[in-house]
């Protein structure tokens, strides 16, 4: 992206203060050295229900680095900054982090349209995104990492598995942002590549709260499984509402993909159980990596506390950054980013090994189909044999190709 010359000013002092910045602890390994990361999430709006926790994954992770003895001899401040649940919020405060503030790493966004917002503001002063969401792929930034799940690690799983359970009619619901739209533009080329068909296709302001239209537009369809890629406080009106007409998972069976525990414990486990969702991590996932993490999780935030994928992602990030670092020796971004180009780069996290690809940027991972149970926990049905390479833009699936899969903006 050109900039104009006031951006490469503004980048040149940015990158001259990063430098300034990380020097005394990261060459001389001074005790009392810091290292400074950003925290960018909605503490406040219809996201905070999501991002709160993930805010807390990556305090905790932080918190367990620096007793360790930190990242190259620094130990990481963090500064908080609030999205607001607004795109144009979230760009002002990373722009704030890494310009006013002279930030170079900034963990942080939920929504696609947060970090579409944000993403030319990293590229333009050479500043690293760690993006702990799974999202609907089309695109790879060299100033982003994507810790959440590719299409092919989530979305497409999840279609096939439905499809081989003998589902034929699919009905689209989700939210209206660049997210549920461009997935459900995956969704539909995969569901008539098969052979099947989508029944309805609609979508709900973000802060909708009132889905009797479109609950009387699924009626009316009939379809055999609804596609839920409804985000934030949108669900909890929706679902609470179908539950007020007695629909269950035995009426409508959903599969969800931005419902997981922390959004079942809101919701209900009366209202979800029996309900699906995809993605690549849950609390009651079997390794002894995430046995360490549910318990350290609860001992800082509390016994109700749920861990989730997002959280899951979020805490794997910091390890994967500090990893990363430490390979390169150094906390400047173009010598991190070399080092991660360069391969190699993998975390032994709570769902197992993740990798990340040096030339895409995203991470390798299993893939997991859940249900969730009476007990509000959401439950493995399906698992990948090992970690799934990323495949952001569908490049390896015919009926994608084809069908000409585009960014949407």
């Amino acid at each position: 992206m050109k900039k104009n010359l006031s951006m490469k000013i503004k980048a040149a002092l940015v990158t001259a203060a990063m430098l300034v910045s990380v020097t005394g602890c990261g060459s001389s390994g001074e005790k009392d050295g810091t290292v400074k990361v950003g925290l960018l999430h909605s503490m406040t709006g219809s996201m905070a229900i999501s991002e709160k926790a993930v805010l807390d994954a990556e305090k905790l992770a932080i918190d367990e680095i620096n007793e360790a003895g930190g990242v190259l001899g620094c130990k990481i401040e963090y500064q908080e900054e609030d999205g607001a649940s607004d795109p144009s919020t979230f760009a002002t405060k990373a722009e704030k982090l890494v310009d006013q503030d002279g930030i170079s790493t900034v963990f942080g966004c939920w929504t696609s349209s947060s970090r579409k917002a944000v993403k030319s503001i990293f590229e333009d002063y050479d500043a690293l995104l760690f993006y702990p969401v799974q999202y609907e792929g089309m695109e790879s930034s060299s100033n982003i990492i994507y810790t959440g799940a590719a299409p092919n690690q989530q979305i497409v799983p999840a279609i096939e598995y439905l499809i081989d359970q003998g589902y034929q009619k699919f009905f689209l619901i989700g939210s209206d942002y660049v997210f549920p739209r461009t997935a459900n533009m995956i969704i539909t080329a995969q569901v008539e590549a098969a052979g099947l068909e989508v029944v309805g296709e609609e979508y709900a302001d973000m802060d909708q709260t009132d889905f009797a239209a479109i609950i009387s537009k699924i009626e009316e369809a009939q379809p055999d499984v609804i596609i839920n890629t409804l985000n934030g406080t949108s669900n909890v009106s929706f679902f609470k509402q179908m539950s007020e007409k007695n629909y269950t998972s035995e009426n409508y069976m959903t599969m969800s993909f931005s419902i997981a525990e922390e959004e079942v414990a809101t919701i209900g486990s009366d209202i979800l159980k029996g309900h699906m969702v995809s993605w690549n991590y849950y609390q009651t996932t079997d390794t002894e990596k995430n046995k360490e993490f549910v318990k350290a999780y609860k001992e800082a935030y509390g016994e109700d506390r749920v861990t989730s994928d997002p959280v899951e992602a979020a805490y794997d990030a910091v390890y994967l950054w500090k990893a990363a670092c430490e390979k390169a020796g150094s906390f400047e971004v173009d010598d991190i980013l070399a080092a991660i180009e360069e391969g190699g780069i993998s975390y032994d996290a709570p769902e197992g090994t993740v990798t990340i690809d040096g030339a895409n940027h995203h991470l390798a991972k299993p893939v997991r189909i859940g249900q969730v149970g009476d007990d509000g926990l959401i439950y493995e049905i399906y698992a990948t044999d090992g970690p799934v390479e990323p495949d952001p833009y569908l490049e390896t699936y015919d009926w994608a190709v084809e069908a000409g899969i585009k960014p949407l903006e």
